[in-house]
């Protein structure tokens, strides 16, 4: 918290370095085919929980305070980088991303939980249903869409055999500077409470 101002914060799982780099490495065979995309930067590359916005030091007190009673019984569980696609469809995407496999039930599960704890403390829930997915990059204009997206299942190939465990959720602030946001880690919360 600085000066007392409200920060920006979401709570997410950080990807080890081996799938950054898989993804890295995904965004570069498309980059020639598609137009009109602003790419996420790899720093930006986390798998995000909930998206609070402007909270204030007690908020996060209180996220905090959620988020931790949730996870003390989590047994660590294992996910996987999945195929391509696209918001509000492939076809014509606005935002693109690769879909997340593995244990997804048991991290949709904890999702629901904390939502419905965070919706009892006051923080509205997402009217959205939980789809967990690594954003690629979003269209560079308001409204645009990104083109030659038809065809990127195709040139991504079939990343799905990189698995990774996740052992925690972590709640960031993002600070919006005119080179784009920069994060920071306010607190962490090992599964099983450890």
């Amino acid at each position: 918290m600085k000066d007392g101002k409200p920060i920006r914060v979401f709570l997410a799982i950080e990807l080890p370095q081996d799938i950054k780099d898989l993804i890295e490495d995904i965004k570069e065979r498309l980059r020639p085919a598609l137009k009109g995309i602003r790419w996420t930067r790899p720093e930006g590359m986390h798998l995000t929980l909930k998206f609070f916005g402007d909270v204030s030091q007690d908020d996060v007190v209180r996220i905090s305070e959620v988020v931790g009673r949730n996870v003390r019984g989590i047994a660590p569980m294992e996910l996987n980088v999945g195929l391509p696609g696209g918001f509000p469809s492939l076809k014509k995407p606005r935002v693109l991303w690769l879909g997340i496999g593995g244990d997804i039930q048991r991290l949709a599960a904890l999702h629901a939980e904390i939502e419905g704890d965070l919706e009892e403390c006051g923080f509205p829930g997402e009217k959205r249903a939980f789809k967990p997915h690594l954003t690629l990059g979003r269209a560079r204009s308001h409204g645009g869409i990104i083109s030659g997206a038809e065809d990127v299942i195709t040139k991504t190939g079939e990343p799905g055999a990189h698995r990774f465990d996740i052992r925690e959720l972590i709640l960031f602030e993002s600070e919006l500077k005119p080179g784009g946001a920069v994060y920071r880690k306010l607190a962490s919360f090992p599964f099983g409470g450890h």
